[in-house]
């Protein structure tokens, strides 16, 4: 079972964004495990004291080593007592490495090494934590918000929603964006036309072949309009490659 702990100022709302849909079922299934350290309950003063201004100056203010250490220790201890045989700490961070799918994968492919997340909050965590403590340094992408729970919380879907079990239908996950390199193709559901727009008709023809080959044309087509630079990246098959110019005459053919 995967165990994922997360050290974080706001633990409640770890815990209850989690429980929800995919998460929430997969935590009920027994899929995984979460465990949440506040900080605060690690500071050794009456204020719980867990940030201060930085050295050399400037706005904000940096979150201490001291109660951070500690957390990270309690949680890889829990994580010991749990059967875990190792542990990957990973602290969100819009300086990190970008995620892929990928990364999800590797990290949801070992379920006998537990996770840490360290979601940091006002200027950053003191570096002596990241260089001590940490694996990785992960971002979600190139912006930057408030805190790292919303991140922690994104890589934790990411993740779960690959784990056999946590999706009701397992194909689900293998037709994601990102899942072969690719975007996702455009979905369809009823009603059959809606306001003067109708589905494609290869989707009602039955054709399972036709289906599969119109759903990676669409795919390559929109990698090749959004992403051209996971295009860039992935070989293509002599199938996709006739594909894609396929789609390219046919976007020409278009009216604008």
């Amino acid at each position: 079972m995967l165990r994922i702990d997360v050290v974080t100022l706001f633990p409640d709302m770890v815990a209850q964004a989690s429980g929800y849909g995919v998460t929430g079922r997969a935590r009920e299934r027994g899929l995984w495990q979460l465990g949440a350290w506040n900080p605060r309950d690690f500071a050794t003063d009456s204020y719980r004291t867990i940030d201060d201004r930085p050295y050399g100056g400037g706005p904000g203010m940096v979150m201490m080593a001291g109660p951070l250490a500690r957390a990270l220790a309690a949680a890889r201890e829990a994580q010991r007592a749990k059967g875990a045989r190792g542990n990957r700490t990973l602290y969100l961070s819009p300086a990190g490495t970008p995620v892929t799918h990928r990364a999800i994968m590797d990290l949801a492919s070992v379920d006998d090494v537990a996770l840490t997340l360290v979601a940091g909050r006002y200027e950053g965590i003191d570096q002596r934590v990241i260089d001590r403590e940490v694996d990785a340094e992960v971002s979600i992408g190139d912006f930057v918000v408030s805190g790292g729970e919303l991140p922690a919380l994104l890589l934790i879907d990411a993740i779960v929603r690959q784990l056999p079990g946590a999706l009701n239908d397992a194909e689900s996950a293998q037709q994601d964006s990102f899942a072969e390199g690719l975007l996702d193709c455009p979905h369809y559901t009823r009603p059959e036309h809606y306001d003067g727009e109708a589905v494609p008709p290869v989707l009602l023809s039955g054709d399972h072949a036709a289906i599969r080959r119109w759903r990676l044309k669409q795919s390559l087509g929109r990698t090749w309009r959004r992403r051209p630079d996971l295009l860039e990246r992935r070989a293509l098959s002599d199938e996709e490659r006739a594909l894609l110019a396929q789609y390219k005459i046919e976007a020409t053919d278009r009216p604008a």
